[in-house]
């Protein structure tokens, strides 16, 4: 099934998980023995994300391969333009349709950390619309039928862009340009989520806008996420998590809380989904969607 699709064929609200590809073969059979647990909570879909300048894309291939042909869960694999030409493109969307997957979550891609501004290759692309677009061209040169492309929106705007009426700008070329789906960054303030989505839709953005949460394991983990992405920490959470800094287990509790209380008011107020960033773990998200059921 194609991404849109689960939005307007599936039950509401969608459940969707996001993972990444560790980066050691230790890490590999760690998630491999871990995605039975996962698909049992059946989430609808599953992403696989990319590292930075395309990293660990063998392995984002390799884990949605699996999810999609032994598992048989629909999946989508990330695909970003940093650091890939046109023709390295071609390829990797070819590997991805000969994998037996159909659904792409397209995005511009960060630099390696401590490299600053992003710069594109020789032959590659600077913004996430031109690899939306591309991949559109690429459907209709090989005669393929349409892939289901997700694209990133942001709440409390991307960090790059200059004010929020220039992030919903870039969004909309990025839908102009055949996305199908808007899946969100992290937040921890469901206001920003429902005053981005008026926004959105005054803006004649016409798409599905799912809300993305990141259920917090520890205190340190969610301050260096934060302080790379942009999201903010409301006041109160701040003050429960500052009582946890050396105590994960608490912190996690802190947040399995905070999350199941952040679902539930998103539901109630009629998302056509949740995209959980599960961090490669069940415990918590386990929790989490025994609360919801």
């Amino acid at each position: 099934m194609l991404l849109p699709e689960f939005y307007t064929q599936g039950s509401s609200p969608i459940i969707s998980f996001e993972l990444f590809p560790p980066k050691t073969e230790v890490g590999m059979d760690n998630l491999r023995n871990l995605l039975p647990e996962l698909i049992a909570l059946k989430p609808d879909f599953i992403t696989v994300t990319y590292g930075a300048m395309g990293s660990t894309r063998e392995r984002t291939l390799e884990i949605a391969s699996i999810l999609k042909n032994q598992f048989n869960i629909e999946t989508a694999c990330h695909l970003t333009c940093v650091g890939a030409s046109h023709r390295e493109l071609d390829e990797i969307l070819k590997r991805i349709v000969s994998s037996n997957i159909r659904n792409i979550v397209a995005l511009r891609g960060d630099s390696p950390k401590g490299e600053g501004k992003y710069f594109p290759p020789q032959d590659g692309y600077s913004h996430a619309h031109q690899l939306v677009k591309h991949i559109r061209e690429f459907e209709k040169q090989q005669g393929l039928l349409p892939f289901g492309i997700a694209v990133a929106g942001y709440p409390e705007k991307h960090l790059e862009a200059i004010n929020m009426e220039k992030d919903i700008e870039n969004l909309k070329l990025k839908v102009e340009a055949g996305a199908d789906v808007i899946i969100t960054q992290l937040f921890f303030d469901n206001n920003f989520f429902f005053k981005f989505v008026d926004r959105v839709k005054a803006a004649g953005i016409n798409k599905p806008i799912i809300p993305g949460l990141m259920p917090i394991l520890s205190v340190k983990q969610i301050n260096m996420i934060t302080s790379m992405c942009g999201s903010s920490i409301p006041t109160k959470l701040q003050d429960e998590l500052n009582s946890a800094i050396n105590d994960d287990d608490k912190a996690q509790e802190i947040g399995i809380r905070q999350c199941i209380n952040q679902t539930k008011q998103l539901m109630e107020g009629g998302v056509p989904g949740i995209h959980f960033y599960v961090l490669n773990k069940s415990t918590h998200i386990r929790k989490i969607m025994e609360a919801l059921t």
